[in-house]
C-alpha cells in the first residue's frame, strides 16, 4: 500500500480529505491506466492508504509504472504526504 497524510494545511476536514483523496485516484487511474483505491484507514481522514495494481506480463514495465505513478503523487499539486511505499511484483 501507498500510506499517505495531508499536510497541516488541508483543514479539519473529512468532506476536503475525500476531495483531495478522490482527485488523486481519477487523475492516477486515468493517467496510468492502473487500478486504484482506498485500501486501509477508511475511516480516519488524517491518513489513507492506497492500493495501485498494474497487470502485465512485463515486470520491468509494470515496476516503471507503478514508480511512475508515486513519482506523479510525489511532484504534483496534491495536498498529500507519501508516508511509505512498496512496489510489489507478484509473478504469474
Amino acid at each position: 500500500g501507498l500510506p499517505m497524510t495531508p499536510p497541516g494545511n488541508i483543514g479539519n476536514s473529512d468532506r476536503e480529505a475525500r476531495r483531495v483523496l478522490k482527485s488523486i485516484t481519477t487523475r492516477v487511474g486515468n493517467k496510468f491506466n492502473v487500478s486504484i483505491a482506498e485500501v486501509d484507514d477508511q475511516s480516519l481522514w488524517q491518513s489513507a492508504v492506497l492500493g495501485i495494481c498494474c497487470v502485465s506480463n512485463n515486470s520491468r514495465y509494470t515496476n516503471e509504472v507503478l514508480s511512475r505513478v508515486v513519482d506523479f503523487i510525489v511532484n504534483s499539486r496534491f495536498e498529500v504526504e507519501i508516508l511509505d511505499y512498496e512496489i510489489e511484483i507478484l509473478p504469474v
